[in-house]
């Protein structure tokens, strides 16, 4: 194995600007040609390292992690081919420029079928194994922003990422986000449900230097305990029953980004410790593979829960939640400043009205009243939801959301001033509106379902159901 000067043990910490923050495996049987390559992309990759066979570049594979190979065809031992054929077989997704001295039309065909990104022919010039390199590095960069989108085209992905309000309490999160997106520094951020976590998260990654690069949100709660290693490592080929190929996780698809973990209490006590050594070592091991991969990227997690009382119950580990809250944020429920409920509202019907295609609702003084009186236990969600089916419907129907009261909606200011009671009505409504069913009412309320069967358990009603 040929260790070349950018081994990353003496790694330098920048790479020319415009260059890829990648690692590079050459592997070529000529000494004078791997010299050529190192020389030329050592100053522009993260680290170069240089082989002379198939057998040392598997060797070297096997623990550590590549972005792209420079393989050479002809080599003594496994050729080019053969080898870059087994590496597809074992799942290997990154790039492989293929390079000969000898090639026809077959030879190029047969390269192309086994997996290359490009094929070279000796000798070239700089600019030729530049240009490859770079084209090789955007194919990665569209393939992952692919990824990345497919997983946000939803509704919630699509929403403005602007925060709406002018009180002081969210004036003061606008002040604190500011401050914060300038560091790379892992963000705790804790909240009720539907207080805008992801919202946020986003904030933050849209004002931050890694702004180009991608956000990968991930609900640690709808992954199942069995899964969510793999999910956000990967898996190399055979880790586990079902692993037919190798597969790579949610942290290096945000690679370059912000990687969101919300519902970060959620995550299994064995997986803790292992997100633990991954922020802190600032690399990954994937399941079932000796190999190390670098990361570059930010980590933001956030919660529903007061993470230092589930350190005190033993369910999150302390030295994990002390690594997370390098910056803390508090986010406030929407009962804490209702002085923004007006241009919520407001910012809600001009967002959702085109898409629904529906026309914008006014809002009666008497309808505002209600709404501002209200203690919106789901928060800001829960009022989205409220305008969203408004609009559908044509009006802000207030006896729809009580049928308990006779008054109708004319009758706003016969309607309880006591919000716990009419909290407690709304959601008794909307789970008899739904026939018990505690998922559906959680999804509709825009709280967890934790968080609603806590509520009804309160109240002496079971909390069993589906």
């Amino acid at each position: 194995m040929n260790h070349s000067p950018t081994d990353p043990d003496t790694l330098p910490q920048r790479t020319l600007e415009g260059w890829p923050d990648w690692s590079v495996l050459v592997v070529d049987d000529e000494q004078g040609m791997l010299n050529f390559l190192v020389k030329t992309l050592a100053p522009r990759c993260h680290f170069v390292m240089s082989a002379s066979s198939a057998e040392e570049g598997a060797q070297w594979l096997a623990g550590h992690h590549a972005d792209l190979i420079i393989l050479d065809i002809s080599l003594p031992g496994t050729s080019g081919v053969a080898w870059l054929k087994e590496l597809r077989e074992q799942g290997f997704t990154g790039e492989v420029i293929l390079i000969t001295a000898f090639a026809d039309l077959e030879t190029a065909i047969e390269a192309l079928r086994a997996g290359a990104s490009d094929f070279i022919l000796k000798p070239f010039r700089v600019p030729q194994i530049l240009n490859a390199v770079k084209q090789c590095h955007e194919r990665t960069r569209l393939r992952r922003e692919n990824f990345v989108l497919k997983r946000a085209v939803t509704r919630e992905a699509r929403r403005s990422t602007s925060l709406v309000g002018a009180s002081s309490a969210i004036q003061d999160l606008r002040q604190s986000i500011e401050r914060v997106a300038a560091v790379s520094s892992t963000v705790l951020l804790q909240g009720e449900s539907g207080t805008g976590k992801e919202l946020v998260a986003r904030e933050l990654h849209a004002r931050s230097v890694r702004a180009s690069g991608p956000f990968v949100p991930v609900n640690c709660a709808a992954v199942s305990p069995e899964l969510i290693e793999s999910e956000l490592f990967g898996h190399a080929k055979g880790a586990f029953t079902g692993a037919t190929r190798a597969r790579d996780g949610l942290f290096h698809y945000a690679q370059g980004g912000t990687l969101f973990l919300d519902e970060i209490a959620e995550l299994p006590l064995s997986i803790q410790a292992t997100l633990l050594r991954a922020i802190e070592d600032h690399q990954i091991r994937p399941v079932g593979s000796q190999q190390l991969v670098p990361l570059k990227l930010r980590v933001i997690a956030a919660t529903n829960r007061q993470l230092s009382e589930e350190v005190a119950a033993g369910r999150f580990r302390q030295d994990l939640f002390f690594r997370l809250r390098v910056v803390d944020l508090q986010l406030p429920p929407l009962r804490e400043h209702k002085a923004d409920i007006p241009a919520l509202v407001g910012h809600f019907i001009e967002q959702m009205a085109p898409a629904l295609g529906v026309e914008p609702l006014s809002i009666s003084d008497e309808e505002m009243a209600f709404l501002l009186q209200y203690d919106w236990p789901g928060n800001v969600r829960e009022l989205r939801n409220l305008i969203e089916r408004s609009l559908i419907l044509g009006a802000i129907n207030v006896s729809a959301l009580y049928p308990a009261q006779t008054g109708g909606q004319k009758d706003i200011a016969g309607l309880p001033t006591d919000l716990q009671t009419l909290e407690k009505r709304h959601i008794l409504s909307v789970l008899e509106s739904v026939q018990g069913d505690k998922t559906r009412a959680a999804q509709l309320l825009g709280v967890s379902r934790r968080t609603l069967e806590r509520r009804v358990a309160e109240w002496g009603f079971s909390a069993t159901g589906r």
